[in-house]
């Protein structure tokens, strides 16, 4: 049977009246509930905008930079401090912080004027232009003192409305001697880093490790802090008597002003043990201004210079003429070739040679710089160091042997660099089996041919008269930690044993004979016995007149407690062919020095030297004025502007 068919389109119209009804009711509620919303949000932000905005301000993590360690300290050996670090402050601003509430732009805003001089419309400018950022720092004011943030703190307790002002800590490294120095002392670089010398060597020892500051802001802005805080850097000590480093300067300054000379250098050292007590070399500059070339230059060649020219200029300034130069020595060499000749007995005391004023030598005639031109005579050992005579030496040399020769030159450190701490040092040139010929035996011998630097000449006479020790030169004494634990020392310095105790005895015997009685007699001190040898040698091109001379003396006689070495290269004297102003200057200069070094006249010495003695002054180190001056030795920094 067929079933009758059902007309559907009337049920569909109705189930689509109601499901667009149902679809109308959700959306007019949807609506509603937006509106009511927005009318909300539009409420809230009115009425509690900055409250809330606060809230989540407060909720983001904050972070500062790291916190700077403190440079560890150099000083000289009675600690006084050749270099400390000063902590200053950093003004940073929270713009996006302080732009939160206006009571926080009133009152930040008074404060810093108050305090930092910082106008209003400057204020609001960096607020507009830094809106978005938690940490701007104010470049004009790096660098402020801690009077100042101790005044800004103090208003911060009064008024709790001054908000996102924060002052990074770091260091800046001063000088508080300014020139004392400085070839030793050395500098840093902008991001703390030692530049030359000690701060340089010990680099690794003056810094520490950074620490880093953790925090957030609470609810009321306020800033909760977690700190790690920095290792600081080891304590340097220096063997240098900063005293004694005056006075050398001083009188390196007065030498330069009266005579003058292309370079000069000097050493004062303990023989003992390889302690530099004092070292300058002409002139030294000023460590907290380490790049004014004006101190040997005029203002109008600095102008004219290119930054190739600067750059060269400021590498000769800061170099050390003591360590980092090598010269031909001349006869304060011949010490060490007398002292090899005895060691391996091939003379002895007793011995005559005949000095005729010259030596042929491979055809060619070396003549012997003397003070007769027939030559010397007859001449012992002792009284050819007495006259410095070329002609013994180098008979010396011959019977020694080129083989021997060279050996004790490598043994007294020549050719080589000793291993002082400084940087920059440099090794020197000599011969070796191969390049040494009878010729270059013969004018080695009495000290030319080869190069030698400084400290390997003050090095090697120190072995020749200490008993034939070699000692490593070295600046610094120990390193101490922050809280003054010894963390390493240098007390033992012993390299090798070079020469005997006996020709050690008879060396220093012939070099106070040489003061007393032959050509260092103007380096003779009063109420002291000072043994002693000139050098006077001619720089190639040979025949223009142009010489480097020097004096290397000690004291006492009997056990040398001091050893100076005087270098003066190219006096401006009419003649330079004498050591005289080397040894005038040492006279003078170890007059002053010895007493502080805690060796007096004696009244049997000044009997001897039948001269009449004179009170010496002692001068010491005072505290230091504000921004003024000690002494007159060396020029004392003043203490640094922090703003």
């Amino acid at each position: 049977m067929r079933r009758k068919a059902v007309d559907t389109r009337k049920y569909n119209k109705i189930g689509t009246r109601k499901t667009f009804g149902r679809i109308l009711i959700v959306f007019v509620l949807m609506a509603g509930l937006a509106l009511f919303l927005l009318g909300r949000i539009v409420y809230l932000n009115k009425t509690k905008g900055a409250t809330y905005e606060k809230k989540v301000l407060a909720q983001q993590s904050y972070s500062s930079k790291e916190i700077n360690y403190c440079r560890g300290d150099i000083t000289d050996r009675n600690g006084n401090k050749l270099a400390t670090s000063k902590k200053v402050y950093d003004l940073v601003l929270d713009p996006l912080l302080i732009r939160t509430d206006k009571d926080f732009v009133e009152a930040t805003a008074g404060a810093l004027e108050k305090t930092f001089g910082i106008t209003r419309a400057k204020f609001d400018k960096i607020l507009e232009k830094q809106a978005d950022s938690h940490y701007y720092v104010m470049e004009k004011y790096k660098g402020v003192s801690r009077s100042r943030v101790k005044d800004f703190k103090a208003l911060q307790e009064k008024d709790k409305d001054i908000k996102g002002v924060t002052f990074d800590e770091r260091y800046e490294r001063y000088y508080p001697y300014a020139t004392a120095a400085s070839k030793i002392v050395g500098f840093c670089s902008s991001d703390n880093r030692g530049v030359w010398g000690i701060e340089n060597q010990y680099d690794s020892t003056l810094a520490g490790v950074n620490g880093r500051r953790y925090g957030y802001y609470d609810s009321s802005l306020n800033l909760v802090e977690t700190v790690k805080e920095p290792v600081n850097g080891n304590r340097v000590v220096s063997t240098i008597d900063v005293n004694v480093q005056g006075i050398l300067e001083r009188h390196m300054n007065e030498f330069q002003e009266r005579i003058g000379s292309k370079n000069m250098g000097c050493i004062i050292m303990n023989p003992q043990n390889g302690e530099i007590y004092a070292m300058s070399s002409y002139p030294e500059y000023d460590l907290n201004n380490p790049r004014d070339l004006t101190v040997s230059y005029s203002k109008s060649e600095v102008q004219g210079m290119d930054d190739e020219e600067r750059s060269e200029a400021l590498n000769q300034l800061w170099r050390n003429y003591c360590i980092s130069d090598a010269f031909e020595p001349g006869s304060t060499f011949k010490p060490m070739t007398v002292a090899a000749c005895l060691d391996e007995g091939v003379t002895n005391p007793n011995k005559v040679y005949y000095c005729n004023g010259y030596q042929m030598v491979n055809g060619l005639k070396i003549k012997c710089i003397g003070h007769t031109r027939g030559g010397h005579g007859s001449e012992t050992i002792c009284q050819a160091l007495m006259d410095s005579c070329n002609d013994v030496l180098m008979q010396l040399g011959a019977d020694l042997g080129r083989t021997r020769f060279i050996d004790y030159v490598r043994d007294f450190g020549f050719g080589r660099k000793t291993g002082i701490d400084l940087p920059g040092e440099a090794a020197g040139g000599v011969f070796t089996k191969d390049t040494m010929h009878n010729t270059e035996l013969a004018t080695s011998s009495f000290g030319q041919g080869q190069t030698v630097t400084m400290i390997q000449l003050a090095a090697a006479f120190s072995s020749v008269i200490n008993g034939g020790n070699y000692y490593e030169p070295h600046v610094v004494k120990e390193v101490r930690s922050s809280s003054g634990a010894v963390v390493s020392s240098k007390e033992n310095a012993l390299v090798r044993r070079v020469v005997t105790e006996g020709t050690s005895k008879k060396i220093r015997n012939y070099l106070l004979k040489t003061v007393e009685e032959g050509t260092a007699d103007p380096a003779k001190v009063s109420g002291y016995e000072i043994g002693g040898k000139t050098g006077t040698a001619e720089k190639h091109p040979t025949g223009r007149g142009n010489y480097l001379v020097s004096f290397t003396g000690f004291t006492p006689a009997e056990k040398p407690e001091v050893l100076v070495y005087v270098v003066i290269d190219e006096p401006h004297v009419a003649d330079q062919a004498h050591s005289t102003p080397a040894t005038e200057f040492s006279s003078k200069m170890m007059k002053e020095v010895l007493p502080l070094l805690g060796l007096y006249q004696s009244e049997d010495v000044k009997k001897k030297h039948k001269t009449k003695a004179t009170d010496i002054k002692i001068p010491s180190i005072q505290e230091v004025p504000e921004g003024g001056y000690a002494n007159g030795d060396y020029q004392v920094a003043k203490e640094p502007l922090a703003d």
